[in-house]
C-alpha cells in the first residue's frame, strides 16, 4: 500500500515561497514604474516549468550567485497568482474575473504551464462563454492568431464565427480586428451572412483604418478612394460581388478594378452573358438545423412568448409578434449564475452594449421583472441619462398576457449610471428598476436587492404592487439583433 501526503506536501511548499533564506532567483515583473521583485528557488522552477529550465540555463548568475529574470508584460497582479501554482499548486478562481483568468491563461501559456493553461482554457469556455462573446474580436485576433496551442478556444471561435457572424461584426472592438483576423473571416465559405452585409463591413474596417478621411462620402476625392483601396487590398478579393446588388456596390465602385466593375454592369443587365472575372460560389448556408442559438438554452428565465411580447413594444406594434415571426434574436451576453452576480460585472460585461433587455426571476414567486435600454451600458459615464424608447416591465405567474408594461414618462432620468458601479448594476428611473448589492452580490443575501420602489414619476405605472426590495434567483442580460431575412 503507498500512502500519500499531497495536501500536507502543498503546504510545506507554500511555507517555502516565504522563506527567503536560500532564493538564488529574482524574476521582476510588471512595467517600469511598477516594477515588483518576486524571489524564487531556481530548483524548483526549473522543474516546474520547462519555460524557466530554459531562461535560467541561459541566464548567468551576478556576484551573489543570483539570477534575474525579466518579464515587464506580465502584471504583478497576474505573478503573484502564478508563483503561488508554483508552489502549492492551486489556482482560486472563486473571486477572479473573467478577463483576469483570460489574461492569465495567455500568460502561463507562455510560461509553459501547459496543464493549467488548458485547465483555464476549458474553465474559460464551460463557464465564462458570455465573456468571450461579448470580447470575440479582442479574443479572436490576440487568441487565435498570436497563439496556436488553444485549440479548444479556436474551435469555438470558429463555431460562433459559421454560426453568428454578427458576433463579430457588429462588435464594438470589430474596427480594431487585425486585418489577418479579417481576411481569415472572410476566406471562409460557411459564414451565414449576406454578402451585402459583409461588403458594408468590410466598408466601414477600410474607412476605420483611415481617420482622416473625409466624413462625407460626396467629399472623397480620387485619392481618398484610391487610400481605400489599397487599405482593403487583401480583403477585395474575397467579396462575392456577383451576389451583392449593384445598387450596394455602387458608393464605392471607385475601388473596384475597372475590369470587375465592367462584367458586374454586364452581368446585372445580362445575367447569363459571360465574363471575363471569375464569378466565385455563393457562401453556404447552413442546414436550418445547425443554426442554433449562441447561448444554447436560450434563457432559463423568459421563454420565445415574452421575447416576442417584448419585441413587439419596442416596435410599439398595436398587434403583437408571434415566436415564429420575431424579428429579434436575443442573444444572451451575461447570465448571474454563470458569469457571477457581482455589480461590476455587469458593467465589465455589458460595457458598449447597447439594445439590451435586463429580466430577473423573483425568489419564492413566478415573478419577472426587467428592462429595455436602447442605449449604450457605458462603465464610464455616471450620471442621469437620456432616452424616451426605454421601458420597464414584470410578468406574473408565468402568464404572458398577465403583465405590465411601464414606458419612459421623464425621458431626462430614464436611465440612472451610478457612480458606484461595485454597488449598483442597471438603473431604470429612480429606484424603479434597480440591482443593487452592498456585498457585491445580487442574490439570496438580505443585503443584495433588485429594488421596486414603486411610482416616482420617470416611469408612467408601478411594475409592482410592493415597494420592497426582495431577491432573485437569477437575472439574464440579452443584446437584440434584427434577425436576417
Amino acid at each position: 500500500m503507498t500512502f500519500k501526503f499531497l495536501e500536507k506536501l502543498s503546504q510545506d511548499f507554500s511555507e517555502l515561497l516565504n522563506d527567503k533564506k536560500e532564493c538564488n532567483v529574482i524574476i521582476q515583473v510588471d512595467k517600469e514604474l511598477n516594477k515588483k521583485d518576486f524571489t524564487s528557488h531556481s530548483a524548483i522552477l526549473r522543474y516546474r516549468s520547462s519555460y524557466f529550465n530554459k531562461e535560467l540555463t541561459n541566464i548567468l548568475p551576478d556576484d551573489n550567485h543570483i539570477k534575474t529574470i525579466t518579464k515587464p508584460n506580465i502584471s504583478a497582479q497576474l505573478f503573484e497568482i502564478i508563483i503561488k501554482y508554483i508552489y502549492c499548486g492551486i489556482i482560486d478562481s472563486e473571486n477572479m474575473d473573467a478577463r483576469t483568468m483570460y489574461e492569465l491563461m495567455i500568460v502561463v501559456n507562455e510560461l509553459e504551464f501547459e496543464e493549467l493553461s488548458k485547465k483555464l482554457e476549458d474553465y474559460l469556455i464551460e463557464s465564462k462563454a458570455a465573456w468571450l462573446r461579448t470580447h470575440f474580436s479582442f479574443v479572436y485576433y490576440h487568441t487565435i492568431f498570436k497563439n496556436y496551442k488553444f485549440k479548444n478556444l479556436k474551435k469555438f471561435c470558429n463555431n460562433i464565427i459559421v454560426k453568428h457572424p454578427n458576433i463579430i461584426f457588429e462588435s464594438a472592438e470589430f474596427t480594431t480586428l487585425h486585418e489577418s483576423a479579417l481576411v481569415s473571416v472572410l476566406k471562409r465559405d460557411d459564414l451565414h451572412m449576406k454578402e451585402s452585409e459583409i461588403w458594408d463591413y468590410v466598408i466601414e474596417w477600410g474607412i476605420a483604418q483611415n481617420p482622416m478621411l473625409p466624413r462625407k462620402l460626396e467629399e472623397w476625392s480620387h485619392e481618398d478612394f484610391m487610400t481605400l483601396k489599397a487599405t482593403l487590398q487583401q480583403c477585395l478579393p474575397l467579396i462575392r460581388y456577383f451576389h451583392i446588388s449593384i445598387q450596394d456596390l455602387i458608393p464605392f465602385y471607385k475601388i473596384l478594378d475597372k475590369q470587375l466593375w465592367d462584367d458586374l454592369l454586364k452581368h446585372f443587365i445580362i445575367p447569363d452573358q459571360p465574363v471575363n472575372s471569375i464569378i466565385r460560389p455563393p457562401r453556404l448556408v447552413l442546414a436550418k438545423e445547425l443554426i442554433e442559438p449562441v447561448n444554447e438554452s436560450f434563457s432559463t428565465i423568459i421563454n420565445e412568448e415574452h421575447s416576442a411580447m417584448i419585441s413587439s413594444w419596442i416596435d410599439k406594434r398595436t398587434t403583437n409578434y408571434f415566436s415564429s415571426n420575431n424579428p429579434y434574436e436575443f442573444q444572451l451576453i451575461l447570465r448571474g449564475s454563470k458569469d457571477g452576480f457581482a455589480p461590476i460585472t455587469f458593467w465589465d460585461i455589458c460595457h458598449g452594449h447597447a439594445n439590451t433587455i435586463v429580466v430577473t426571476k423573483v425568489e419564492g414567486t413566478d415573478e419577472i421583472i426587467g428592462g429595455f435600454n436602447p442605449l449604450a451600458w457605458d462603465k464610464t459615464k455616471e450620471g442621469w441619462v437620456k432616452t424616451n424608447k426605454s421601458f420597464i416591465f414584470s410578468f406574473k405567474e408565468d402568464n404572458i398576457q398577465n403583465s405590465i408594461l411601464s414606458k419612459v414618462k421623464k425621458e431626462n432620468n430614464a436611465l440612472w449610471y451610478s457612480y458606484l458601479k461595485d454597488k449598483y448594476g442597471p438603473n431604470f428611473g429612480y429606484y424603479e428598476f434597480v440591482l443593487n448589492s452592498d456585498v457585491s452580490n445580487f442574490t439570496r443575501d438580505k443585503q443584495n436587492r433588485c429594488w421596486h420602489m414603486g411610482f416616482s414619476g420617470n416611469y408612467k405605472k408601478p411594475i409592482r404592487t410592493t415597494d420592497n426590495g426582495f431577491s432573485i434567483i437569477d437575472y439574464e442580460v440579452f443584446k437584440l439583433v434584427k434577425r436576417s431575412i
